[in-house]
């Protein structure tokens, strides 16, 4: 227990102080008064210029200067957000009983609703100008091209400005606060756990309170009798608080619903595409190819549950099961000069992004009580940015490490661009990031032997099945809630049975259907947003991230002159027209297909693998 305790302080935790020096600070005080003194002024100003949707906006000398004007303070205003924002959600992630910086941030939200209406105001001018016709004429609005050619289709999505303002406004006591009750009830939520006799340590015949992310770190535990009682324990836990999370999820959908409706969107899914800057012939392609990789990802679900010495399907508190006899720990330090190194084979300058990480100590890795669960990376200042995991010792966390800094390396790319520019979307979001863990995971297998190697194609392909076809489920779910959220709330029972449908639907026979999880639902925070659909763009981010990895082996040196300028373009320019950079058609199933291949390559390798294993145990 001793070395488990000393394995765990030893993790780094992030240090925020350079920005502010507590949350109570006059510093970080001052900073919100002159936010909110920057907030009064340009409302002020969008008044005085009149800026509101109108039938048509002219070209004119004061024309121009009032787009540049505000557009310029927007952006402004945008950075300082970040920067609060984020120092306050550094302390909200990791201390569910602070009750200071929840507090600060409510009052940020507050503040942030008075601007909601600014933006409104200046996205239904700014597509009343002949967009072509701005753009030749403002330094400004050619180098925010693509956003005003979007605030021509968005303007057209609109309620009237007095329905926008009391939408901002109702969200903080409606979307806003579910979505907190969800973060706050499954951050505190604990969970009894009946460790069986069975267990081969002290835990043997024990019975502990854990938190829940603790608990589901369980499904990752080396002893199978421990990954069982942790997930009956998890959905015990669950269903304790089925109630309250399903009133959220009502409360969330039923207020997208309403508002998609006024907002005139064909449906749920379509200001999700709009958002993400994807065409829906694209996510019909990707999904067709996804669909069709399922049949490889039950071989791989099927041969773990034998190695694992089921005789059927794989249950499903065996999903994350660790494998291979004396697969090694992963110490942090040695994660840390592995993730360097291998970022280094691909360039200096990627790889002193992650040493200055390391040494300016962006990286809180340490899981304890009252941290949530998961992992991102969040920009806060200039090209700054802050990583956010729970470290586990394992490869798979040495994955998530490469992941999140390859965030941070996005973030780098887009640091000389303004708010507006930097605003990209999840698809796009996720691309330095896959390539990133792409370039660790492929050089850990091609160094990897035996119980390593095992490890690995199995860490791989856990994270991509959860990617591809888990997330498959999840948009299944989506779906079939916002189409039942529209004629009336959903009881827990039948977000239960959603949940396990979709499940079955993916998982087909390669999971025991006796052994799903129905809770899903209420686990997964991204569906308790008004940012509908979250999950997909993962699918996206994963095989955009492979297919671009194949270009790079494929030809190196072009591929590095141009990735770098890809992710600082994230935010100027569609999918589309990213892919074309690099001569990729998204509404090509083939691109997508050509991308699993990785996937299925694999597979392959893993079964072969545990073939030999068990042949050899034989």
């Amino acid at each position: 227990m001793s070395s488990d305790t000393s394995m765990v302080s030893s993790l780094p935790r992030w240090d925020v102080s350079e920005y502010f020096p507590a949350v109570d600070s006059p510093e970080f005080r001052g900073a919100v008064e002159a936010l909110r003194n920057r907030v009064s002024h340009v409302r002020e100003r969008v008044d005085a210029l009149d800026i509101r949707r109108q039938s048509a906006v002219p070209v004119t000398p004061e024309t121009i200067a009032a787009y540049e004007e505000i557009t310029n303070d927007l952006n402004g205003i945008g950075d300082d957000t970040r920067t609060i924002g984020s120092y306050l959600h550094a302390f909200i992630s990791t201390d569910a009983r602070d009750a200071v910086a929840p507090a600060a941030y409510s009052e940020l939200e507050a503040l942030l609703v008075n601007l909601a209406n600014v933006r409104t105001r200046h996205t239904a001018w700014v597509g009343s100008f002949d967009a072509e016709a701005l753009i030749e004429a403002s330094t400004v609005a050619r180098d925010h091209a693509f956003a005003v050619h979007k605030a021509a289709i968005a303007a057209r999505h609109q309620m009237s400005e007095a329905e926008e303002d009391l939408s901002a406004h109702l969200s903080i006591s409606g979307s806003s606060a579910w979505a907190k009750l969800h973060g706050n009830i499954t951050s505190r939520l604990t969970v009894a756990v009946e460790f069986p006799d069975a267990v081969n340590d002290e835990r043997a015949g024990t019975t502990r309170t854990l938190p829940m992310s603790a608990v589901r770190g369980l499904a990752h535990d080396a002893d199978p009798h421990i990954r069982r009682a942790a997930y009956e324990a998890e959905l015990r836990g669950w269903e304790t608080v089925g109630v309250p999370l399903a009133a959220a999820m009502n409360g969330i959908k039923g207020e997208v619903v309403t508002l998609n409706g006024r907002r005139g969107w064909s449906d749920a899914l379509a200001p999700a595409l709009f958002g993400n800057n994807v065409e829906r012939e694209t996510l019909s392609a990707m999904h067709e190819a996804c669909v069709a990789s399922f049949p490889d990802f039950r071989r791989y679900f099927r041969a773990k549950s034998r190695l694992l010495g089921h005789s059927g399907p794989l249950p499903w508190f065996d999903l994350f099961a660790p494998l291979g006899q004396g697969a090694r720990s992963w110490p942090y330090p040695e994660a840390e000069a592995f993730v360097i190194d291998r970022f280094a084979d691909y360039s200096d300058r990627l790889a002193g992004v992650a040493r200055r990480a390391m040494r300016e100590r962006w990286v809180d890795a340490e899981p304890r009580d009252g941290k949530r669960d998961g992992a991102f990376c969040m920009s806060v200042r200039g090209d700054e940015s802050r990583v956010f995991m729970n470290f586990a010792h394992s490869f798979n966390s040495v994955q998530t490490l490469a992941h999140e800094l390859g965030h941070a390396y996005h973030n780098i790319n887009l640091a000389d661009r303004t708010t507006t520019q930097r605003a990209t979307p999840m698809p796009l979001a996720e691309t330095a990031s896959i390539f990133c863990e792409t370039l660790v995971t492929t050089a850990a297998l091609d160094r990897a032997a035996g119980a390593d190697r095992l490890t690995m194609l199995d860490a791989f392909l856990e994270n991509a099945s959860q990617i591809v076809v888990d997330i498959h489920s999840r948009f299944l779910l989506e779906t079939r809630v916002f189409e039942q959220r529209a004629k009336r709330e959903l009881s827990v029972e039948e977000l239960n049975n959603l949940m396990l449908a979709a499940q079955r639907e993916t998982y087909g026979d390669g999971l025991d259907t006796n052994q799903l999880h129905a809770y899903m639902w209420a686990m997964k925070p991204h569906y308790y947003s008004t940012r509908s659909f979250y999950n997909w763009p993962y699918t996206f981010g994963l095989l955009f991230g492979l297919g671009l990895y194949a270009r790079y082996e494929h030809d190196a040196t072009p591929f590095r002159r141009g990735f770098d300028d890809l992710l600082a373009h994230t935010g100027m320019e569609s999918a589309a027209q990213l892919g074309h950079r690099f001569g990729i058609d998204f509404a090509s199933v083939g691109f997508w297909k050509d991308s699993l291949d990785v996937c299925r390559a694999r597979i392959d390798d893993f079964v072969a693998t545990v073939d030999e294993e068990l042949a050899r145990r034989s």
